[in-house]
């Protein structure tokens, strides 16, 4: 999502670009768009100059809008007394309490995370590596 945050801003995106930028398999990679699309977060177009775009501006797709487009459900553990099973010892239960915590903690945070912010690191980690890159071709030695 962040590269297709990243290059879709004038033009829709290939499946094949973004599989040789990220290094993921298109198979692989039209599963994720499938899955994305279904969930509206991307929309795509056919044709030569096809391919795929955001949905949405990127300050509207939080991280956990994506994971859950693409995992389901993002419960780290779910608690046996909301199945159908149930739970024997459920009113006794403390680590329920523990779990509901960690779950609500990590639904939280996914869904304060935008895809904009995500993409405004990415920059500044490009940034950052073109700057410690050294230009070599300036120093060639002859033998």
């Amino acid at each position: 999502m962040i590269d297709l945050a990243l290059y879709s801003e004038q033009e829709a995106v290939s499946i094949s670009s973004i599989a040789l930028r990220q290094n993921i398999s298109e198979s692989y990679l039209e599963q994720l768009m499938a899955k994305l699309k279904k969930a509206g977060l991307v929309i795509s177009t056919r044709g030569a100059q096809g391919g795929y775009r955001l949905a949405l501006p990127m300050c509207e797709i939080s991280v956990g809008d994506v994971l859950r487009a693409l995992e389901g459900d993002l419960r780290a553990v779910e608690c046996t007394a909301h199945t159908d099973e149930g739970c024997q010892g459920e009113e006794l239960c403390v680590t329920k309490y523990v779990w509901q915590r960690i779950n609500e903690s990590i639904s939280r945070t996914v869904d304060e995370m935008m895809l904009d912010q995500l993409v405004a690191e990415s920059r500044k980690a490009q940034e950052k590596a073109k700057a410690h890159s050294v230009d070599y071709s300036q120093n060639s030695c002859s033998g």
